[in-house]
């Protein structure tokens, strides 16, 4: 990566504390709450905690709900939450704010634009995948296959993607980001390798949002679906988000057609007429508390540089790795990410045999990655508030308890129910 702060990097503790003391981010790093002794290394599965999510949703309870009851459906904006939140994610993805929605899961929305996709695509009958994707996207699709009769899910590896697009894929629905590996697809050319077949591209952003910049009109994506619990730090569980183009929405059909996409909800018309826009892509009602913490991490984005936050993830990722492999060599961990940093997300996956163990050491240690099986240790740099001394602290436990075997013990072999 051509970066003279990386080149000049010596792996100097005190060198860290410079990067830090001049890093443009540095100040979004006060607005999280991140507990004594702790370095987290693991905002590609949970984000940190902002200082403003617990107000906030104090405020809902008390307030909005205990003193406004059912009236803050108007005077507190919660019926239009889906939409307002959808407005505040859209510059983060590189989308129009009518094209954005919040609400429900991303297993649900998968479910809801993957049978869409389908409907604008008559006559086709494949839903193209990689083996590699998250398996809940895997799941869904078949779902999706054995409730469309004729409809087939055709799973590929990464290098036979392009070959396989053919006149009969409807839709290929791709990880942009992959969440073992960090390896990070071209969308741009993807999406036009997809449309010279006249397929459609429906791209998960769950470990992509908040990491790198997107660009999805730029790029010309079809639809998209993501979380908002990770680097957008809404909260364990918090509503995910979809994206339909402009072009797509009037013709796009979902398959849950509940009250909250009706053209007029309030008129409880037994007759289902779809709402203009996006919000035809809505089902159930807002979750109210879980949209208020989720705001409030999106607040937090307003006013972000998204390439700053892009140029600082590849610099803390870039500093892990040096330090691991100066220290350790490539003998003792595999490297699984791509080498090329401008190829790979906000994490970094490496193999090791006894890699559960190592990453519950480590935690004990007060650094926290984590493990996905068989045998991959992830640690992901979320640069809001992930600081250079933090990532020397991270890589040099991770070297300590690798030569000293300190993983192990017999209590580390104990799996517990989350990995």
């Amino acid at each position: 990566m051509d970066d003279p702060v990386l080149e000049e990097i010596q792996m100097d503790p005190a060198q860290m504390e410079t990067l830090d003391a001049t890093d443009p981010l540095a100040k979004y790093r006060q607005a999280f709450s991140l507990p004594e002794g702790v370095t987290y290394c693991d905002g590609m599965s949970l984000g940190a905690l902002p200082k403003s999510t617990a107000s906030r949703i104090a405020k809902v309870v008390t307030q909005e709900w205990g003193d406004g009851l059912i009236r803050s459906w108007n005077s507190a904006g919660w019926i239009q939450s889906p939409q307002r939140l959808g407005g505040k994610l859209a510059p983060i993805i590189g989308a129009n704010e009518d094209e954005v929605v919040v609400g429900d899961s991303t297993s649900v929305n998968l479910f809801k634009l993957l049978v869409a996709a389908i409907r604008l695509r008559p006559g086709r009958q494949t839903i193209l995948m990689e083996s590699s994707n998250f398996p809940t996207d895997i799941y869904v699709a078949r779902g999706v296959e054995r409730l469309h009769p004729g409809t087939k899910v055709k799973l590929v590896g990464a290098g036979d993607l392009d070959a396989a697009f053919d006149e009969d894929v409807a839709v290929a629905l791709l990880t942009h980001i992959d969440y073992k590996t960090s390896e990070m697809h071209d969308m741009k050319a993807v999406t036009a390798r997809a449309h010279q077949v006249g397929s459609l591209v429906l791209w998960d952003l769950s470990h992509s949002t908040g990491a790198v910049p997107l660009h999805l009109n730029e790029s010309k994506a079809d639809m998209a679906v993501g979380c908002g619990y990770k680097y957008l730090n809404g909260g364990p569980g918090a509503p995910a988000f979809l994206f339909v183009a402009r072009r797509h929405l009037h013709a796009t059909e979902q398959p849950i057609t509940a009250w909250i996409g009706h053209d007029k909800p309030f008129d409880f018309s037994i007759d289902y007429v779809p709402a203009a826009g996006v919000t035809r892509l809505l089902s159930g009602t807002p979750t109210i508390l879980s949209m208020s913490a989720l705001e409030s991490g999106l607040d937090l984005w307003s006013g972000v540089d998204v390439s700053q936050v892009r140029k600082k993830s590849l610099r803390l990722s870039e500093l892990f790795l040096r330090i691991v492999e100066h220290r350790l060599g490539t003998s003792e961990v595999k490297l699984l990410s791509p080498r090329d940093p401008n190829r790979r997300g906000s994490h970094l996956a490496f193999q090791h045999p006894r890699g559960y163990e190592v990453v519950q050491a480590l935690i004990d240690q007060g650094v926290i990655g984590d493990f996905r099986d068989p045998d991959v240790m992830r640690f992901g740099f979320a640069p809001l508030y992930l600081r250079y001394v933090d990532v020397w602290r991270a890589a040099t436990a991770l070297v300590e308890v690798l030569q000293s075997r300190t993983w192990d013990q017999p209590r580390y072999r104990q799996r517990a129910v989350v990995t």
